[in-house]
Order: C-alpha cells, then structure tokens, then sequence
C-alpha cells in the first residue's frame, strides 16, 4: 500500500505509475478480501447470547401441578376445586395483571381457612429448588464464551423475583424477560422478539435452552437455535454442537 511518495528533483509522478498501479489493485484485493471475510463472518456468526426458561431448567419449577397436588394435602383442601379455580386465573397471574394476594384470594382464600396466607405463600416458596450442575454449566460457559445470558420464562412476579435473589441467579443472567415483567407469556412470539430487542442480537446468534417442546417450535419458526431440554448431558451435546463446547 503507499503511505507517501518521495519524488527526486528529476522524477515525476509518472515515473512511479508502475508501482502506483500496482498499490492501487492492492488495496482494492485487500479492501475486497476484508469485505468478503466481514460478510462470511456475518453470515456464519457464532453463538453469543443464550436464553434460558428458568423452571425445569436451572431451578424446579415454580408453582407446578404436583407442587399444587401437595399443597391440597398439607393443607385439606379439595384439589379439583383448587386446580379448576388455578387454571381459570393463573395465566392472569404470570402476565403480571394480579398480584400473588389477589391469585391466592380466587384460589384459596375466597373462604376462612384454618392457616394463614403466609404459612401459604412459605409452602409455595419453598418447593423451590435448584439444578446446580446446570447453573453451573451455563455459569462456565459465560465465562468461557462472554456469553449475554438472558432468562425467558412464564411466571409470576412474586415467584420471579423471590427465585432471582434467592438461587442468586443475577449473578449470571443479565436481564429476565419474564411474562409478569413484559406481560406476554410464552408462547406468544412476541415474548421472544421482546427478548431479542433487549439483547440486542439476531435470531441466529441465539441458543434457546427450554423444556417444554412447543415452545422450543416456536422460537425455532423465529429463527432462533433452540435445544430442547430433556437432562444435561444431551443439552451438553447440543450445545457443543453449535460450538459452545467446554472440552
């Protein structure tokens, strides 16, 4: 390439046409080659964010049906009354349009009960409990890979933020896209493009790490690389597939 030209009293400009040509096609390969490399790296981007669904993946989850069955038994309540009334108002309950009081108010505590709203809400908390080989291995990997990690997943707000602080999960997820934050439940797409704006990537440059199927078809129709999660060793597997690998 030239970077300056030192004529001599007796040398003009055109004197150096041969080597001015030729520095001229070189920067015009190079500039080219770079182009095409920038745009071959664009098209082949590497995974740099993963999403994750928190309940059936990092932690068990948080207010399932075999949580509500041992509730109905510690408690004497009648089950199909509780589970008929859960399903009418849960969903209300994840987008974040109640509150855990007002949900246990349809659920529970439309009559008198012999036990306290706290003594509930401490039996809903504590079925709450991690899968820490998987926290760790998402913990390693973005440290390994300066991976953005985002959380996606349906849940309450009560629920949600009692579970961030008390499994420490701040400490590797770098913002939660959950349905009682955004008020969109999965599986509305728009959960996943919400994410997707915050994050600041494209759809291909995402992992997305989920235990239910349908929702895994859903982010993959966007474009998005999803896993879905049936135990950690074949997530491991997949993982490294797409080239996040700690061997």
């Amino acid at each position: 390439m030239i970077t300056g030209l030192l004529l001599k009293n007796d040398q003009s400009l055109t004197d150096y046409a041969p080597t001015l040509n030729f520095s001229l096609a070189e920067m015009e390969l190079n500039l080219g080659g770079r182009i095409e490399t920038e745009a071959n790296q664009l098209a082949n981007s590497p995974i740099t964010t993963l999403f994750l669904d928190i309940g059936g993946v990092l932690l068990t989850n948080g207010w399932d049906h075999t949580m509500r069955q041992d509730a109905a038994k510690t408690f004497a309540l009648d089950y199909a009354d509780m589970d008929e009334r859960h399903h009418l108002t849960f969903d209300t309950y994840e987008e974040g349009k109640i509150s855990l009081d007002e949900y246990l108010n349809r659920i529970i505590f439309y009559q008198d009960r012999p036990f306290s709203r706290q003594e509930f809400k401490a039996f809903m908390f504590a079925q709450s409990q991690p899968y820490q080989p998987m926290i760790e291995l998402i913990r390693q990997l973005k440290e390994r890979y300066q991976l953005k990690i985002a959380a996606v997943s349906n849940e309450g707000r009560e629920l949600t933020v009692y579970r961030i602080k008390e499994f420490e999960l701040g400490q590797f997820i770098d913002f939660f896209v959950s349905s009682c934050f955004v008020h969109y439940r999965k599986p509305d797409p728009d959960i996943y493009r919400i994410a997707l704006d915050i994050a600041q990537v494209r759809p291909e440059q995402v992992a997305y790490i989920e235990d239910r199927s349908m929702f895994v078809e859903v982010a993959g129709s966007l474009g998005l690389h999803g896993i879905y999660h049936t135990g950690i060793e074949t997530t491991r597997s997949a993982l490294a597939e797409l080239g996040l690998s700690l061997e």
